[in-house]
């Protein structure tokens, strides 16, 4: 393939994005917890040459778990796992910047990118669940604008230290007897608002430079933070004019930042429910949707508009002001009142459109449909790819490979092999420069006497 290319990811939602998904005939209810189901749908999505898989991450439980299965085991370690399992398959997993220290983070990916030969994203979240906090220590959320501002801070911190190895540091000279050129490994020497870190990092410079930063979050601040640092976006829009509008302000505000090559790739929330024929699509999404309870349905969505159950009436429409949260999650608010709004639902109509899901757009269809939607909006610089969410998983991705892949490959939108071996060739970004290199050399004395 030559040119732009489609990129496709799976975001492993525990048993599916579905919250019926558990139920469905042939799926092991315990799955989302094994991490041989995450094995399994990593596998699969290798086998069709997919970019990457992905693990969202909560630290606290989260959502109704006697309704459904929550994001549970810890991300990073279960793609530790998977990496040993595969060969080619990109690996991104969400560390928060809220419930974590930089350089934690920057060893912990540093190692899975050794660990995985270059196969490393990390998507950085600033968490806005109050359950979260409470188990940090914490009564609530933390404000909006300083989680942000503690996010780009830990940012830079954690791409410091990733280029605090250059390339050529290690020696293994075994004739002279020496290992590493010190002069080639830098402190940091970081002291900001909310962070001190001297480094050097303690791990050599990985595979890819650094792990592929990715991010979702959809206020200014988000968008802010996306484009001065992330590679990649997962966006949640729920129309192609609302996804077209994004994609070209985070185009143009990356360009801004000086930045170019089609940098951040906009990867567009995708949930999917595939039958052979319409009708069969239909009767499936019929089949999950008898399979939720209301009950947990209006939970689900007086938690994503932030205003008390009570509000909402089945049979009417949402209230007319519902406020912007200010420390809640504002990309799914935004995508869910949207919904609502431009189609004049119900409650109980939204709720429907929902599926089930917190606000990334689903399409219910035939694989020819699918990729039709795919080919628009990719064409059109909507998307530059998706972050696909079956509706059950394996099931539905063993469907979304075997039907609408082969499909985008008839059409020349996506590639029939893998054309390299790291996540950053999966995705065509270029590999970072360490920032040290061009800059003259410090006495090994200036390491520091920690060891």
């Amino acid at each position: 393939m030559s040119g732009r290319q489609l990129h496709l990811n799976v975001n492993i939602l525990h048993a599916g994005f579905s919250p019926a998904a558990w139920r469905m005939d042939g799926v092991d209810p315990y799955a989302a917890f094994t991490v041989e189901h995450y094995v399994q749908v990593a596998k699969i999505a290798e086998r069709a040459k997919l970019d990457a898989v992905f693990l969202a991450d909560q630290a606290a439980i989260s959502d109704r778990i006697d309704y459904r299965p929550i994001t549970s085991l810890e991300p990073t370690i279960v793609l530790a796992t998977v990496a040993a399992a595969t060969e080619r398959i990109g690996l991104i997993a969400t560390a928060s910047t809220s419930f974590n220290e930089p350089y934690n983070i920057a060893r912990r990916f540093a190692t899975l990118d050794h660990v995985s030969g270059g196969r490393i994203g990390w998507n950085i979240v600033t968490t806005a669940d109050p359950a979260s906090a409470r188990n940090f220590g914490l009564t609530g959320a933390i404000d909006h604008g300083r989680r942000y501002e503690r996010a780009a801070e830990f940012t830079e911190i954690v791409k410091a230290l990733w280029d605090s190895w250059e390339d050529d540091a290690f020696v293994g000279d075994v004739a002279s007897g020496r290992f590493v050129d010190a002069a080639k490994v830098h402190p940091i020497e970081h002291k900001g608002t909310h962070f001190s870190v001297h480094g050097p990092h303690n791990v050599p410079r990985s595979p890819q430079g650094h792990p592929v930063v990715v991010q979702a979050g959809g206020s200014d601040d988000g968008k802010e933070l996306a484009t001065r640092h992330a590679e990649a976006v997962f966006s949640a829009s729920q129309s192609f004019e609302e996804a077209l509008g994004y994609a070209r302000e985070l185009k143009a505000r990356a360009v801004a930042y000086g930045r170019s090559g089609g940098v951040p790739l906009n990867l567009a929330g995708l949930a999917t429910i595939i039958g052979g024929t319409e009708a069969e699509a239909e009767r499936r999404q019929e089949e999950l949707w008898d399979r939720i309870p209301l009950d947990y349905s209006l939970t689900r969505l007086s938690g994503v508009l932030g205003i008390d159950r009570e509000r909402l009436k089945l049979d009417e429409k949402l209230p007319d002001v519902i406020p912007l949260p200010p420390n809640g999650g504002h990309t799914f608010f935004k995508a869910t009142l949207a919904l609502a709004r431009s189609n004049d639902f119900t409650v109980r109509q939204l709720i429907r459109a929902l599926n089930g899901s917190t606000g990334h757009r689903t399409i219910v269809g035939t694989p020819e449909q699918i990729a039709d939607d795919i080919e628009k909006w990719f064409l059109a610089g909507a998307a530059d790819g998706f972050n696909l969410m079956p509706d059950v998983l394996p099931t539905g991705l063993e469907v979304f490979v075997d039907t609408v892949v082969p499909i985008l490959r008839r059409r020349g939108l996506f590639r029939s092999e893998y054309e390299g071996r790291t996540l950053r060739d999966h995705l065509g970004l270029a590999r970072p420069e360490s920032r040290f290199a061009i800059r003259p050399r410090k006495a090994p004395g200036l390491l520091g006497s920690t060891h």
